[in-house]
């Protein structure tokens, strides 16, 4: 009798054990499961809202980008992947989707920033790295595609080897070998790992941001 209660607990309990990295038919897993923080490391204030959506709000005094702690970081390192996120932010709002990171402390060092940032109404041929999109200290996109304050935003990271690829609100923004120089003057990231961990940005008040539908797809 305790052998066949033994088994029941366990297959009881299976579902659920699964349940947490369940994927879906297209090969995508989400990595925030709309309720909590699981899967996730993180000291910052980052909200799980009623919509199922993710808000961060620095609390008060918690200003500029350098509390590496606040991040929202992964558990778990992926090499090849595709990556989807939506977020949108207030006027002016910032923050950044990282990936590869070597070291959690020191994500800016170690891994590589796609740009979060309210770039709406900017001209194409002003876009730089440092604009939404834009790969920091390497390259810049071909066109801005930022959506108005308020409105959701959808960023498709695409990562095998050292070819990176950059989809913003449905146009390709980013082409890039992450082995090469970067654009202009930036270094570029060819010394980054080729596996990391997955981080959002916390960039300090008053950047509160939305973000949902953070999937990813191992290649």
């Amino acid at each position: 009798m305790k052998t066949t209660c033994l088994i029941f607990v366990a297959f009881a309990f299976a579902p659920l054990a699964f349940g947490k990295h369940h994927k879906s038919k297209d090969g995508f897993v989400s990595l925030y499961n709309g309720k909590d923080l699981t899967g996730w490391k993180t000291t910052g204030n980052w909200i799980p809202q009623k919509d199922g959506s993710l808000l961060i709000q620095p609390r008060p005094g918690e200003k500029g980008w350098q509390r590496y702690d606040d991040y929202l970081t992964s558990v778990k390192k992926y090499k090849d992947f595709i990556l989807e996120v939506e977020y949108k932010y207030p006027k002016g709002g910032n923050s950044g989707v990282y990936f590869r990171i070597g070291n959690p402390k020191d994500p800016v060092k170690t891994g590589i920033e796609c740009q979060v940032l309210d770039s709406f109404g900017k001209p194409d041929d002003k876009m730089g790295h440092h604009d939404h999109g834009g790969i920091i200290r390497t390259v810049g996109p071909s066109k801005n595609m930022s959506k108005k304050p308020g409105e959701w935003n959808k960023m498709i990271v695409t990562c095998k080897g050292h070819h990176l690829q950059v989809n913003l609100n449905g146009e390709k923004i980013i082409d890039h070998q992450l082995d090469k120089k970067g654009e202009g003057k930036n270094s570029g990231v060819s010394d980054r790992p080729l596996e990391g961990y997955i981080s959002l940005q916390d960039h300090g008040e008053p950047n509160n941001l939305h973000f949902r539908n953070i999937r990813i797809k191992e290649l």
